[in-house]
C-alpha cells in the first residue's frame, strides 16, 4: 500500500515536473538578441515622424514632389538604395494622407536612367511651378561601417523652409549592400 502511494506520488511529481518544464519552454528568452530593424520598418517610423514634425505647416491641400535620395558626399549621385528610400518614403506619406505627385508620368522633370529624379537647387522653383507643387521630399544618405545614416526632409518650395525632418539609421546587411552597389 505504501509502495503504491509512493509510486502514485512519483508519477504525479513526474507529470507536474513535465508540465512545469513544458510551460517554461514557452516563456520568452531574455538571452535572445532583439531583431534588428529592417529598411522598411525604419522608413515607416521615419515617415511618421517626418509628418508629425511638420507641426501643421503642411496644409491638407499641399502637394509634394518626391525626389531621389542622394549620397551626402556627392549630391549628384545616388544608388538603388536612394531610389528605394524615396519610393518607400513616398508610399508611407501617401498612406498618411499626403498628396504626392507621381513625376514619373510626366515629361518635364529630368529623370536620368538608373539615377532617379534628381533635384538641383536652381531648378527647385521651376519644378514646383511645373507640377503646381508646394513642397518637395528630399533626402541624403551616408554610408558607414555597419549602417547607413539617412536624413529626410519636406521643404516648402516657395521659400525653401524645412517643414519637417527625420533622421534614421539602417543596418548594413547584405540587402542594403546590394542596393548601394549599383551595377550601372
Amino acid at each position: 500500500m505504501v509502495s503504491q502511494r509512493l509510486s502514485g506520488l512519483s508519477l504525479m511529481l513526474a507529470l507536474l515536473l513535465s508540465v512545469l518544464l513544458t510551460g517554461c519552454a514557452e516563456l520568452p528568452s531574455y538571452n535572445r538578441t532583439p531583431e534588428r530593424p529592417t529598411l522598411l520598418s525604419q522608413v515607416d517610423t521615419a515617415a511618421e515622424r517626418l509628418v508629425k514634425n511638420t507641426h501643421g505647416r503642411l496644409a491638407p491641400s499641399d502637394t509634394i514632389i518626391a525626389t531621389t535620395f542622394v549620397d551626402v558626399d556627392q549630391l549628384g549621385r545616388s544608388s538603388t538604395l536612394g531610389r528605394t528610400l524615396s519610393e518607400a518614403m513616398t508610399s508611407k506619406l501617401v498612406e498618411q494622407g499626403l498628396n504626392v505627385i507621381e513625376v514619373k508620368l510626366r515629361d518635364s522633370l529630368y529623370i536620368e536612367e538608373y539615377a532617379g529624379e534628381m533635384i538641383l537647387s536652381r531648378n527647385v522653383q521651376r519644378l514646383g511651378n511645373n507640377y503646381n507643387a508646394s513642397a518637395v521630399l528630399l533626402g541624403t544618405y551616408a554610408v558607414a561601417r555597419g549602417e547607413v545614416f539617412v536624413n529626410a526632409r519636406l521643404v516648402r518650395l516657395a521659400d525653401q523652409l524645412v517643414l519637417g525632418a527625420s533622421s534614421f539609421r539602417i543596418p548594413m546587411d547584405a540587402d542594403v549592400q546590394m542596393l548601394l552597389t549599383s551595377p550601372y
